[in-house]
């Protein structure tokens, strides 16, 4: 479960929201000296580009050059926040690896953990009601039930 220089993993689940980057703070803040020792993974899963959508975006613009340039764009938004993130590690003096995957967010975490061996994971909760999470789903929900390691859920501050 440990890295073969016998440190253990954390991962951060990271997306735009302000709810995961306050999941990471509160990680930098509060498990500092666990960080020290172990690896930290910051980690970010984009859903796939929507393609349905794009004939009906196709005006002046081939689909194929439309999705390229979407592609493109995603890719360039999940480079930039992965940086930000290492780079608020880095003004701690803490040393973060990024990975980017592409796929239903809920389950790339939860596979990304138990590949990687992570011996816990940290999200940030949207704080979203009963009803809102039953009809928009919780990532955060599914991983906690799903995920084959430790989990700890950020509330968003009051």
């Amino acid at each position: 479960m440990e890295d073969r220089k016998g440190k253990k993993k954390i991962m951060v689940a990271v997306d735009e929201s302000h709810c995961s980057y306050n999941a990471l703070q509160w990680t930098l803040d509060h498990l500092a000296d666990t960080i020290s020792d172990s690896k930290l993974i910051i980690f970010n899963a984009s859903n796939p580009i929507a393609y349905g959508y794009i004939s009906a975006a196709t005006y002046n613009t081939s689909p194929p050059d439309l999705i390229a340039i979407m592609k493109e764009n995603q890719d360039k938004l999940t480079s930039a926040l992965l940086e930000k993130a290492k780079e608020v590690c880095a003004k701690r003096g803490i040393v973060a690896e990024t990975i980017a995957e592409v796929g239903d967010p809920k389950e790339k975490i939860c596979e990304a953990a138990e590949k990687l061996s992570v011996q816990l994971l940290i999200l940030g909760s949207h704080g979203r009601g009963v009803i809102k999470r039953a009809f928009l789903g919780s990532v955060s929900n599914y991983c906690v039930h799903n995920a084959k390691c430790p989990v700890l859920v950020v509330k968003k501050p009051a």
